[in-house]
């Protein structure tokens, strides 16, 4: 059964790249909606209520019709392309890089989360703590595509402290814009 679907190895692997893009956009973006979704509630009434409203239906549009049919598509063609070449499964770095897959999936469930919250009106995070938050995502996404194409085990290890070293920049930068926004009254 498997030979058969060999031809087709590569059909998946360019719907799971597609995917994950399609999954990556709609995470960046969720994210930034939550954040612009926050601060509608410094703003008077009835602005607030009307982007407020506006918010809650961008997300929950956003999030059912992109990030998640996204995500499920780019695991179904993953797990797709594991069935045809289950050699990866013997590799160190595909174990690593289904670690971080699965760090993702869970993020992407805390934002499913997030999403359901801020639909009942329920702020629990600061814009900015929203903004590190959304640069989480852009951590896995570089932690993945650097194992992916290392394909090293020890190599990954170093791959891994260049990752802490961009998460640690990402976080300056948040600080500096926020310090920023904060002194020019934006």
């Amino acid at each position: 059964m498997i030979e058969i679907l060999l031809p087709y190895y590569q059909y998946f692997k360019a719907v799971h790249i597609v995917f994950v893009i399609s999954w990556m956009a709609g995470l960046f973006y969720i994210l930034s909606l939550f954040i612009y979704h926050t601060e509608a509630n410094e703003k008077p009434e009835p602005e607030k209520s009307i982007l407020q409203k506006q918010f809650v239906k961008m997300e929950d549009t956003l999030w059912k019709i992109i990030a998640t049919p996204a995500m499920v598509i780019s695991v179904l063609a993953g797990v797709g392309m594991l069935s045809i070449n289950s050699g990866l499964l013997q590799m160190d770095w595909m174990w690593v890089k289904l670690g971080f897959v699965i760090g993702l999936l869970v993020y992407h469930f805390i934002c499913q989360n997030i999403v359901s919250q801020l639909k009942k009106n329920q702020f629990k995070m600061s814009s900015f703590q929203l903004r590190l938050w959304r640069e989480l995502a852009t951590i896995f996404m570089i932690a993945i595509v650097f194992i992916v194409i290392i394909k090293s085990a020890l190599n990954w290890i170093y791959g891994l402290a260049g990752i802490m070293g961009i998460a640690m920049l990402i976080m300056m930068a948040v600080k500096w814009y926020k310090y920023y926004r904060k002194k020019h009254g934006n």
